[in-house]
Protein backbone atom coordinates (compact mmCIF):
# COMPACT_ATOMS: atom_id res chain seq x y z
CA UNK A 1 0.00 0.00 0.00
CA UNK A 2 1.13 3.55 -0.66
CA UNK A 3 2.84 5.45 2.17
CA UNK A 4 0.50 7.99 3.74
CA UNK A 5 1.55 11.24 5.35
CA UNK A 6 -1.97 12.02 6.60
CA UNK A 7 -5.23 10.06 6.83
CA UNK A 8 -7.04 9.00 3.65
CA UNK A 9 -10.84 8.73 3.82
CA UNK A 10 -12.84 6.52 1.47
CA UNK A 11 -16.57 7.18 1.51
CA UNK A 12 -19.80 6.67 -0.40
CA UNK A 13 -23.19 8.34 -0.22
CA UNK A 14 -26.74 7.22 -0.97
CA UNK A 15 -29.31 9.98 -1.27
CA UNK A 16 -32.92 10.97 -1.89
CA UNK A 17 -32.12 11.75 -5.54
CA UNK A 18 -29.45 13.02 -7.91
CA UNK A 19 -29.56 16.78 -7.27
CA UNK A 20 -26.65 17.98 -5.14
CA UNK A 21 -28.51 21.19 -4.37
CA UNK A 22 -31.98 19.82 -3.62
CA UNK A 23 -31.53 16.24 -2.43
CA UNK A 24 -30.21 14.94 0.90
CA UNK A 25 -28.05 12.12 2.23
CA UNK A 26 -29.82 9.01 3.52
CA UNK A 27 -26.77 6.78 4.03
CA UNK A 28 -23.05 7.46 4.27
CA UNK A 29 -20.20 5.07 4.94
CA UNK A 30 -16.54 5.77 5.73
CA UNK A 31 -13.25 3.90 5.82
CA UNK A 32 -10.49 6.04 7.31
CA UNK A 33 -6.99 4.77 6.60
CA UNK A 34 -4.31 6.15 8.93
CA UNK A 35 -0.57 6.50 8.20
CA UNK A 36 0.16 3.68 10.66
CA UNK A 37 -1.93 1.32 8.49
CA UNK A 38 -4.90 1.09 10.85
CA UNK A 39 -8.42 1.34 9.45
CA UNK A 40 -11.47 2.90 11.09
CA UNK A 41 -15.00 2.40 9.76
CA UNK A 42 -18.25 4.23 10.37
CA UNK A 43 -21.64 4.25 8.70
CA UNK A 44 -24.78 6.28 9.20
CA UNK A 45 -28.39 5.81 8.12
CA UNK A 46 -29.99 9.26 8.18
CA UNK A 47 -33.40 10.89 8.13
CA UNK A 48 -33.12 13.25 5.14
CA UNK A 49 -36.13 15.34 6.29
CA UNK A 50 -37.49 15.18 2.73
CA UNK A 51 -39.08 12.23 0.90
CA UNK A 52 -36.84 9.68 -0.78
CA UNK A 53 -37.78 9.48 -4.44
CA UNK A 54 -39.11 6.11 -5.68
CA UNK A 55 -36.33 6.13 -8.28
CA UNK A 56 -33.69 6.45 -5.57
CA UNK A 57 -35.27 3.72 -3.44
CA UNK A 58 -35.28 1.40 -6.45
CA UNK A 59 -31.50 1.85 -6.66
CA UNK A 60 -30.35 1.67 -3.03
CA UNK A 61 -33.34 -0.01 -1.38
CA UNK A 62 -33.70 2.55 1.43
CA UNK A 63 -37.30 3.56 2.13
CA UNK A 64 -38.83 6.50 4.00
CA UNK A 65 -40.04 4.06 6.66
CA UNK A 66 -36.47 2.83 7.27
CA UNK A 67 -35.11 6.31 8.06
CA UNK A 68 -38.04 8.04 9.77
CA UNK A 69 -36.58 7.48 13.27
CA UNK A 70 -32.93 7.94 12.31
CA UNK A 71 -30.90 11.07 13.17
CA UNK A 72 -30.75 13.92 10.68
CA UNK A 73 -27.46 14.99 9.14
CA UNK A 74 -27.58 18.14 11.23
CA UNK A 75 -27.66 16.04 14.41
CA UNK A 76 -24.51 14.10 13.51
CA UNK A 77 -22.72 16.72 11.38
CA UNK A 78 -20.13 17.66 13.99
CA UNK A 79 -19.47 14.00 14.80
CA UNK A 80 -18.86 13.28 11.10
CA UNK A 81 -16.76 16.44 10.71
CA UNK A 82 -14.55 15.42 13.66
CA UNK A 83 -14.19 11.87 12.32
CA UNK A 84 -13.04 13.13 8.92
CA UNK A 85 -10.55 15.51 10.49
CA UNK A 86 -7.82 16.63 8.09
CA UNK A 87 -8.05 13.52 5.89
CA UNK A 88 -7.59 13.50 2.14
CA UNK A 89 -10.68 12.20 0.33
CA UNK A 90 -11.32 9.28 -1.98
CA UNK A 91 -14.34 7.66 -3.58
CA UNK A 92 -15.72 6.30 -6.84
CA UNK A 93 -17.08 9.17 -8.98
CA UNK A 94 -16.70 11.19 -5.79
CA UNK A 95 -15.98 14.57 -7.33
CA UNK A 96 -19.15 14.68 -9.40
CA UNK A 97 -21.52 13.67 -6.62
CA UNK A 98 -20.38 12.39 -3.21
CA UNK A 99 -18.01 15.23 -2.29
CA UNK A 100 -20.32 18.05 -3.51
CA UNK A 101 -23.25 16.42 -1.68
CA UNK A 102 -21.25 16.12 1.56
CA UNK A 103 -20.02 19.72 1.32
CA UNK A 104 -23.57 21.01 0.70
CA UNK A 105 -24.83 19.14 3.77
CA UNK A 106 -22.04 20.60 5.91
CA UNK A 107 -22.69 24.11 4.64
CA UNK A 108 -26.40 23.81 5.47
CA UNK A 109 -25.20 23.20 9.04
CA UNK A 110 -22.90 26.25 8.88
CA UNK A 111 -19.82 24.02 8.93
CA UNK A 112 -17.04 25.23 6.64
CA UNK A 113 -15.59 22.02 5.23
CA UNK A 114 -12.22 23.07 3.81
CA UNK A 115 -11.18 21.36 0.58
CA UNK A 116 -8.19 23.55 -0.30
CA UNK A 117 -5.90 21.67 2.08
CA UNK A 118 -7.05 18.21 0.98
CA UNK A 119 -5.98 16.03 -1.93
CA UNK A 120 -8.77 14.19 -3.72
CA UNK A 121 -8.37 10.79 -5.34
CA UNK A 122 -11.29 9.66 -7.49
CA UNK A 123 -10.83 5.93 -8.01
CA UNK A 124 -13.21 6.03 -10.98
CA UNK A 125 -10.97 8.50 -12.82
CA UNK A 126 -7.95 6.24 -12.32
CA UNK A 127 -9.97 3.33 -13.66
CA UNK A 128 -11.28 5.32 -16.63
CA UNK A 129 -7.80 6.49 -17.53
CA UNK A 130 -6.55 2.91 -17.42
CA UNK A 131 -9.47 0.65 -18.32
CA UNK A 132 -12.75 2.55 -18.99
CA UNK A 133 -15.26 0.68 -16.79
CA UNK A 134 -17.89 1.01 -14.01
CA UNK A 135 -17.41 0.25 -10.28
CA UNK A 136 -18.83 -3.28 -10.60
CA UNK A 137 -16.56 -3.96 -13.59
CA UNK A 138 -13.62 -2.35 -11.78
CA UNK A 139 -14.21 -4.61 -8.80
CA UNK A 140 -14.39 -7.62 -11.10
CA UNK A 141 -11.32 -6.51 -13.09
CA UNK A 142 -9.02 -5.63 -10.19
CA UNK A 143 -10.28 -7.87 -7.39
CA UNK A 144 -11.75 -10.78 -9.36
CA UNK A 145 -14.93 -10.54 -7.32
CA UNK A 146 -18.57 -9.79 -8.03
CA UNK A 147 -19.90 -6.66 -6.31
CA UNK A 148 -22.81 -7.69 -4.08
CA UNK A 149 -25.26 -5.15 -2.65
CA UNK A 150 -24.20 -2.51 -5.17
CA UNK A 151 -25.55 0.96 -4.32
CA UNK A 152 -25.29 0.20 -0.63
CA UNK A 153 -22.98 2.91 0.75
CA UNK A 154 -21.05 0.37 2.81
CA UNK A 155 -20.62 -2.13 -0.03
CA UNK A 156 -19.57 0.60 -2.49
CA UNK A 157 -17.09 2.11 -0.01
CA UNK A 158 -15.51 -1.27 0.70
CA UNK A 159 -15.32 -2.04 -3.03
CA UNK A 160 -13.77 1.35 -3.81
CA UNK A 161 -11.12 0.85 -1.13
CA UNK A 162 -10.29 -2.64 -2.42
CA UNK A 163 -10.08 -1.40 -6.02
CA UNK A 164 -7.75 1.43 -4.98
CA UNK A 165 -5.39 -1.00 -3.25
CA UNK A 166 -5.29 -3.16 -6.37
CA UNK A 167 -4.67 -0.11 -8.55
CA UNK A 168 -1.67 0.82 -6.41
CA UNK A 169 -0.31 -2.71 -6.81
CA UNK A 170 -0.89 -2.75 -10.59
CA UNK A 171 0.30 0.67 -11.74
CA UNK A 172 3.86 1.72 -10.91
CA UNK A 173 3.09 5.39 -11.66
CA UNK A 174 0.68 5.41 -8.71
CA UNK A 175 3.29 4.24 -6.19
CA UNK A 176 4.12 7.80 -5.22
CA UNK A 177 1.88 9.91 -2.99
CA UNK A 178 -1.75 10.92 -2.65
CA UNK A 179 -0.89 14.37 -4.01
CA UNK A 180 0.71 12.86 -7.13
CA UNK A 181 -2.27 10.56 -7.65
CA UNK A 182 -4.60 13.54 -7.32
CA UNK A 183 -2.53 15.35 -9.95
CA UNK A 184 -2.64 12.24 -12.16
CA UNK A 185 -6.44 12.31 -12.16
CA UNK A 186 -6.47 16.06 -12.86
CA UNK A 187 -8.56 17.00 -9.84
CA UNK A 188 -6.08 19.60 -8.64
CA UNK A 189 -7.01 21.77 -11.64
CA UNK A 190 -10.45 22.51 -10.21
CA UNK A 191 -10.98 25.52 -7.97
CA UNK A 192 -14.53 24.46 -7.15
CA UNK A 193 -16.12 21.02 -7.06
CA UNK A 194 -18.13 21.24 -10.26
CA UNK A 195 -15.23 22.41 -12.41
CA UNK A 196 -16.95 25.68 -13.23
CA UNK A 197 -13.83 27.49 -12.03
CA UNK A 198 -10.42 25.97 -12.73
CA UNK A 199 -6.78 26.95 -12.35
CA UNK A 200 -4.61 27.90 -15.31
CA UNK A 201 -0.90 26.99 -15.50
CA UNK A 202 -0.01 30.07 -13.44
CA UNK A 203 -2.47 29.20 -10.66
CA UNK A 204 -5.04 31.85 -11.58
CA UNK A 205 -8.72 31.02 -11.26
CA UNK A 206 -10.48 31.12 -14.63
CA UNK A 207 -14.07 30.52 -15.68
CA UNK A 208 -14.72 27.15 -17.29
CA UNK A 209 -18.30 27.83 -18.43
CA UNK A 210 -20.53 30.46 -19.97
CA UNK A 211 -19.76 33.65 -21.83
CA UNK A 212 -16.56 34.29 -19.86
CA UNK A 213 -15.08 30.82 -20.32
CA UNK A 214 -11.29 31.00 -20.38
CA UNK A 215 -11.11 34.43 -18.72
CA UNK A 216 -9.67 35.15 -15.28
CA UNK A 217 -12.29 35.43 -12.56
CA UNK A 218 -10.66 38.51 -11.04
CA UNK A 219 -10.58 40.22 -14.43
CA UNK A 220 -14.28 39.54 -15.03
CA UNK A 221 -15.34 40.66 -11.56
CA UNK A 222 -13.29 43.85 -11.91
CA UNK A 223 -14.88 44.78 -15.25
CA UNK A 224 -18.34 43.32 -14.65
CA UNK A 225 -19.14 43.28 -10.89
CA UNK A 226 -22.73 42.30 -11.63
CA UNK A 227 -21.52 38.87 -12.79
CA UNK A 228 -20.51 38.07 -9.22
CA UNK A 229 -23.99 39.07 -8.01
CA UNK A 230 -25.59 36.99 -10.76
CA UNK A 231 -23.68 33.92 -9.66
CA UNK A 232 -24.43 34.45 -5.97
CA UNK A 233 -28.15 34.68 -6.73
CA UNK A 234 -28.10 31.83 -9.26
CA UNK A 235 -28.49 28.09 -9.04
CA UNK A 236 -24.85 27.35 -8.23
CA UNK A 237 -23.54 25.03 -5.54
CA UNK A 238 -22.74 26.56 -2.17
CA UNK A 239 -19.07 25.66 -2.52
CA UNK A 240 -18.84 27.41 -5.90
CA UNK A 241 -20.31 30.51 -4.25
CA UNK A 242 -17.78 30.18 -1.44
CA UNK A 243 -14.93 30.06 -3.98
CA UNK A 244 -16.03 33.18 -5.84
CA UNK A 245 -16.68 34.98 -2.55
CA UNK A 246 -13.13 34.19 -1.42
CA UNK A 247 -11.85 35.58 -4.73
CA UNK A 248 -13.98 38.71 -4.34
CA UNK A 249 -12.74 39.27 -0.79
CA UNK A 250 -9.16 38.79 -1.94
CA UNK A 251 -9.71 41.46 -4.62
CA UNK A 252 -11.10 43.90 -2.05
CA UNK A 253 -8.15 43.26 0.26
CA UNK A 254 -5.71 44.02 -2.58
CA UNK A 255 -7.63 47.19 -3.37
CA UNK A 256 -7.47 48.51 0.19
CA UNK A 257 -3.77 47.62 0.51
CA UNK A 258 -2.81 49.41 -2.69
Amino acid sequence: MIELHKPLLFFDIESTGLSVLKDRIVEISFIKLLPDGSEHRREYLLNPTIPISPEATSVHGITNEMVKDKPTFDEVAHEIFDFIGNADLSGFNALKFDIPMLVEEFMRCNIDFDLASRDIVDVQLIFHKMEERTLAAAYRFYCDKELKNAHSATADTEATYEVFKKQIERYDQLKTSIKKISEFTGLNKRADLEGRIVFDDQGNEIFNFGKHKGRKVEEVFAKEPSYYNWMMEGDFAAYTKKVITDIRLRMLKKKFQS
